[in-house]
């Protein structure tokens, strides 16, 4: 038997997997976290792991006759070489959509999968890290509509300042890329690589 573990608090993120029909657990890094990256690619891929690998260690003497897929994912949007994460405060939402509102942007997610094979002793590991980008356009908008936006609570745990699956939707002009990437899970890429390795 297969045991899925999530190692995020992201409603979107648990709603997604849900989708897919995968029963699994959730299992919250609290780890601080480090960045040593660059590039946007590789700071989501890094922090994924870091998320990931932090939830390892409660599961190597769990669950020893089955098998163990950990989920570890990490989302930051790119707007001209500055990186933007979860807004601090109001003011701090408003000056991100302020810079994404008229123009393009891209969105990173990193996913990694470490899988722990079933074993009473030392369990074999594979890990898998990987990172999908979406391009997104946004409409213009006017500081009374931001204004009006951040009001609502919904940007303040969403990388970027924004939600394409809640109010924002109505300033998104086009995507390039997966769609579920942005809600913070690229979850046909997550499925595809599960397929391949027969982890579903």
């Amino acid at each position: 038997m297969i045991k899925y573990v999530l190692a995020s608090g992201s409603p979107r993120r648990r709603e997604l997997l849900e989708q897919m029909g995968l029963c699994f657990e959730i299992s919250q890094a609290h780890e601080k976290e480090i960045i040593t990256k660059e590039v946007p690619a590789d700071i989501v891929e890094e922090l994924s792991y870091q998320k990931a690998s932090a939830t390892v260690v409660r599961y190597l003497q769990r669950y020893q006759n089955d098998t163990v897929v950990i989920i570890g994912a990490d989302t930051i949007v790119a707007h001209k070489n500055e990186i933007m994460g979860k807004p601090k405060d109001n003011n701090d939402a408003i000056a991100m959509l302020t810079k994404l509102q008229g123009d393009s942007h891209q969105v990173y997610t990193g996913v990694t999968l470490i899988v722990l094979e079933k074993g009473l002793k030392k369990r074999k590991q594979e890990r898998v890290t990987f990172c999908e980008s979406t391009d997104v356009c946004m409409y213009p908008m006017t500081p009374e509509q931001i204004a009006a936006y951040v009001a609502t609570g919904e940007p303040m745990d969403k990388a970027g300042a924004y939600a394409i699956q809640g109010k924002c939707a109505a300033f998104i002009k086009s995507i390039n890329g997966e769609y579920n990437n942005v809600v913070g899970l690229p979850i046909a890429r997550l499925m595809q690589e599960l397929f391949v390795r027969k982890l579903v």
